[in-house]
């Protein structure tokens, strides 16, 4: 017996898989909200500098503040006091006689009508300092990739169920902390603490959903899984439009996770991992359990270490005593996974968040925008669904991001006074790309074998944070090389889903279990190819003899 057949003795798709999974899922409401949440405790409202007279209303005394090329009252600079005599009634310079100017040494003043306060406000992330602004978004997402690389491996050797524990308990404290951070530098430190947290527990939902579920369930629930995500985005601009303060709307993101730590107790850890480590009396427990939950007492009483060593023997022989990140590159056909996967990983996210963490460029409201953006991957993923169930997961993927990529290239021959053009060809492209996103996080881990999945899916998540770095310091670019973020944004993807073609199909394939098992399948699809190319070469060369007597 195959562990998926035993998965099927104790139940199947049951109740136990069914409630373990809703849980599973109920974190991921707030991922989206962690990993946008900059698009609105980061936004830059309107500001001018503070005058001399310590105004703080922003459109007093405007005709006092000088203005820049465009006729719009200079955000960074403002009359030197000591010469303002020299400006006529009108705030204007009068007589052809020069008013210097000056930064603004005493401060901002900021438009408090849409966001009580952010962090820009607070900190005065405008002028010289903007970059930190983007800064402190890579930052977290640099948080993410060292959770991804040290989190995964971690999962991998220890168990799922663990690592998934400590990164709710990470995830719940520095996220409360960032909230009531008391500088810059500190809420930085505690938001690449939280990105740590958010890719230790997502890479661990994902692993123990898929490990979890029965081969013909797993298109249709990671599905479901993408579905909570996109719903976390709409929730987000909800809560952000309650919530205008940047402290409390970080609290209500993160709070949460206390309760999450509260039932995670619950989960049980991968039968899977456990009997490829070594530890059968625990995995016939954990199946056992399961039994009784799905109403199969009598069927998980049959099962021993006798009968999981015996059947699992041959998977079991080819298991090493501990791997490394070194065994993603060790065989041919798993360095050919890894090496297409990661590419694909660091082009999607690379333009999903060059995309979705821009929302203020769009010229409408930011809370209009992100439902928008959120509300799009409904039908763009259920379309994904489809196409993965019946077509495949590889020509899916190919798909979305080509023609994500093909959108985002022709939105720079769109003028920019067609800001509805824009924006909906903008829409489309994150659609695919989330689609891209939901198909790419299911073939990663139908493409790995069991012992290296969590590593394999961890570093997939690796390059997906490197691309989430390099998006905002891509997006900086834009004041001195309008053309180059979005050509960027549009050819990665592109390029990627070419990529993406050779990589193996697994649809209605049960998931490796060894690196062997992965290696003999590239090995049999690879002589099944050779017989074919064999077959009418031989038909031919009887034609020509024939031909010839």
């Amino acid at each position: 017996m195959t562990f998926a057949e035993f998965l099927q003795q104790v139940g199947g798709m049951g109740r136990f898989q069914v409630i373990h999974t809703a849980l599973l899922t109920l974190p991921i409401v707030l991922m989206a909200s962690h990993n946008l949440l900059q698009n609105f405790t980061a936004a830059v409202p309107s500001h001018r500098c503070r005058l001399w007279a310590g105004g703080s209303d922003l459109n007093a005394s405007l005709d006092l503040v000088p203005l820049d090329r465009n006729g719009q009252p200079e955000k960074c600079r403002r009359y030197v006091a000591a010469q303002r005599h020299l400006l006529d009634p009108n705030g204007t310079e009068g007589n052809g006689t020069r008013v210097d100017t000056e930064t603004c040494v005493d401060g901002w003043t900021y438009d408090q009508s849409v966001y009580a306060a952010t962090i820009v406000t607070e900190w005065d992330l405008v002028c010289d300092l903007r970059s930190l602004r983007q800064m402190a978004q890579s930052i977290y997402m640099a948080g993410v990739l060292v959770g991804a690389l040290v989190l995964g491996g971690l999962s991998d050797r220890f168990g799922r169920k663990p690592l998934l524990v400590w990164s709710f308990l990470q995830m719940a404290v520095m996220g409360t902390c960032a909230a009531f951070a008391p500088n810059f530098i500190s809420y930085c430190v505690f938001r690449f603490l939280s990105g740590m947290a958010l890719s230790g527990f997502g890479l661990g939902i994902a692993c123990l959903v898929v490990e979890w579920i029965p081969t013909q369930y797993r298109t249709i629930t990671i599905a479901i899984t993408g579905f909570v995500y996109t719903l976390g985005q709409i929730l987000l601009a909800g809560i952000a439009y309650g919530i205008s303060d940047w402290r409390w709307l970080q609290f209500a993101v993160s709070a949460p996770f206390f309760l999450f730590l509260c039932y995670s107790w619950w989960f049980a850890e991968s039968a899977r991992w456990l009997l490829l480590t070594s530890k059968a009396e625990r995995a016939m427990g954990v199946l056992r359990h399961v039994a009784r939950v799905n109403g199969k007492r009598e069927e998980g009483e049959k099962i021993t270490v006798e009968i999981l060593k015996s059947n699992m023997e041959k998977e079991l022989s080819t298991v090493k005593s501990s791997y490394t990140i070194s065994d993603l590159v060790r065989t041919p056909a798993v360095r050919r996974i890894f090496c297409c996967l990661s590419i694909v990983w660091f082009s999607t996210s690379f333009s999903y968040y060059g995309l979705a963490m821009d929302l203020q460029n769009f010229g409408v409201s930011i809370y209009l925008i992100q439902v928008i953006f959120g509300a799009v991957d409904f039908p763009a993923k259920v379309v994904a669904t489809i196409s993965m169930s019946y077509i495949g997961r590889r020509v899916t993927v190919s798909a979305c991001l080509i023609l994500a990529g093909l959108v985002i290239i022709a939105n720079i021959f769109v003028s920019r006074d067609l800001q509805t053009v824009r924006t909906a060809l903008a829409v489309i492209g994150k659609g695919c790309l989330s689609a891209a996103f939901n198909c790419v996080f299911l073939f990663t881990t139908e493409l790995y074998p069991t012992p290296i999945r969590q590593t394999g899916l961890g570093f997939g998540s690796t390059m997906a944070r490197v691309g989430g770095i390099v998006a905002p310091l891509m997006t900086m670019t834009d004041e001195y090389f309008p053309w180059l973020p979005p050509v960027a944004y549009g050819a990665a993807p592109v390029a990627s889903g070419l990529i993406a073609m050779f990589l193996p199909e697994t649809l209605n394939v049960p998931l490796p279990d060894t690196i062997e098992e992965v290696e003999n399948r590239s090995r049999k699809k690879t002589t099944m190819k050779e017989t074919k190319e064999m077959i009418p070469l031989q038909n031919q060369d009887k034609v020509l003899f024939k031909e010839t007597c």
